[in-house]
Formats: structure tokens, sequence, C-alpha cells
């Protein structure tokens, strides 16, 4: 699903040059679900915005689902996007429009018919609980509402894969375990998950596979990677 070769990250600021990503090799099979785990400023995000094609690395190959990202054609890009799902620390709504609105609104972009649109958005809002208050608003909601109503927006297409950037950083635990029980039953619906967090705790008990990123480089991988 996922294969990294020798893979590096430098961004420059200025005359200075900041390394992000190391020479990181690493594969993902489709169906797993890993755990990115290490502290701020390991590249954990680095790592996720590249499989999604918000940046591109400085060297090395990056293939997702046999895309290779990095040379992908500018009219190939959405039809790689359609395939993931991501999930950021903040939630990241529109303010303006309702629960179901926002979570309907990806659905609307891809030109699905409206009647799907109804049908999956509200199956996604129950799913996560949420399916009462489909007409209310963002700001009318909890943080852990909110991750919820951002989860069910990114499972709304269903995608092959889910990148999942500390989207438990600002809950409580009761809130952070709900939000990955939801990622839970995406994975054994058949997505692969990838979740970046800090909190080794988080890391240990969630997961078939984790790997530590520190300073921009693997430390540890307590998987293989095989499959596709």
């Amino acid at each position: 699903m996922i294969q990294l070769h020798h893979v590096w990250k430098v961004y420059e600021v200025g005359p200075i040059k900041v390394t992000a990503l190391t020479d990181v090799s690493l594969k993902v099979g489709r169906g797993e679900f890993v755990c990115l785990v290490g502290p701020s400023g390991a590249g954990k995000t680095t790592l996720l915005r590249l499989l999604y094609r918000d940046e591109l690395p400085t060297e090395g190959e990056l293939l997702v689902d046999g895309h290779e990202v990095a040379t992908l054609r500018r009219s190939k890009i959405p039809e790689l996007r359609r395939m993931i799902g991501v999930v950021f620390q903040d939630a990241r709504l529109l303010p303006s429009r309702t629960v179901f609105e926002n979570v309907a609104f990806i659905l609307q972009v891809l030109g699905a018919p409206r009647k799907l649109i109804a049908e999956r958005a509200f199956e996604c809002l129950k799913a996560v609980g949420l399916a009462a208050k489909a007409h209310a608003f963002p700001a009318q909601l909890s943080q852990g509402e909110q991750q919820r109503v951002a989860l069910a927006r990114a499972l709304v297409k269903e995608p092959l894969l889910l990148l999942a950037d500390e989207p438990t950083g600002n809950l409580d635990e009761r809130m952070a375990g709900e939000i990955l029980e939801l990622l839970r039953a995406a994975h054994q619906r058949g997505t692969t998950v990838l979740l970046a967090t800090h909190r080794v705790s988080l890391g240990a008990s969630v997961g078939e596979r984790r790997i530590t990123l520190h300073a921009g480089q693997i430390v540890a991988d307590s998987g293989s990677g095989d499959g596709t």
C-alpha cells in the first residue's frame, strides 16, 4: 500500500536548511494499522503530508497504492487524494455549515449523486454517534464531537488509506478513547490506518505495528510491512 525508499525532506528557511526526514525507508501493507510515534518535531506530520502530496520529498521515492507520488501529474493528484482520508489534531470544520453539510461536502466535490451523498453522510454520522446532531453547527459541539465529525468526513468517501495526525491531541482520555475506537472500527472494515501520535503509551495500546521516529529518522519498527 505504501512504500518509501530513501526519502529525505529538507526545508530551506532563508540560508538555513532544516532536515525533517533523513533517509526514511519503510513499507506498509494494505489493511495494516500503524502507529507513528515520536515527540514533536520527529517528522511524523511531514511524513503524512508527503503521502497525500501536500509536500514533495527532497530526495527518494514514495509510492501510495502504486502511484509514484513525487512524479504524479497534477491532473492525477485528485485521484490520489480520493483514496486517502485525513484527520488533523484540530477538526478544521467549516463553521458556517452544519454537521451534515461538513460531512457531505467531500462527496459533493467528488460529484456523487444527491441520494448517495445523503445516505453516506448520515451513515457515517450514525457510525460516529452523531446522527442526532446532523443539523447542529460546529460551535454547538464539544471538541470530542467535532473530532468525530472530522473522522466521519474523512471516512465518508470510503478511503483505502486513513491518515490521522494527532487526532486525540486536544482531547481528554475519555474522548481520546472514543476516537481510537472509531479508528479501530475503520480498520476492521478494511481501511489501512496510519495514526501519528506523540503519546508513547497510546502508540503501545493501539495498532498492530509501531514505528518510532526521532529527529527525522526511524529508530524502531515493530512490524515487517509485508503486503501490497
